[in-house]
């Protein structure tokens, strides 16, 4: 039995710069037959242009099982801490972030 388990076990390694992370405020998602792309962006008040920080290709079952994943997260995030409230945002992104503008 013993042996079995450790066959189906993953090592996973996590370096010191992806432990990191990368802050992204914004996620565009686009798909094809074959893949979904993710894109996660950092967008900052006041300035027009935004990079995209990383960007995940998956598979369409990989796509659903993380989608699944996220939910499962979620309720367990909710269940604990409440729940998370979405602002009503019009159409375009928010790009004061809900504050007023700063002013020189």
């Amino acid at each position: 039995m013993m042996e079995e388990q450790n066959e189906n076990q993953i090592n996973i390694e996590l370096s010191e710069e992806v432990a990191e992370g990368v802050y992204a405020n914004l996620a565009i998602i686009t798909h094809s037959s074959s893949e979904f792309v993710l894109d996660f962006i950092r967008v900052m008040p006041g300035v027009p242009k935004a990079k995209v920080k990383s960007r995940i290709v998956l598979t369409p079952e990989h796509a659903k099982r993380l989608l699944a994943a996220l939910e499962d997260n979620l309720e367990k995030f909710e269940a604990i801490n409440g729940r998370i409230k979405i602002q009503n945002e019009p159409t375009g992104f928010p790009m004061n972030f809900g504050g007023t503008m700063g002013q020189a």
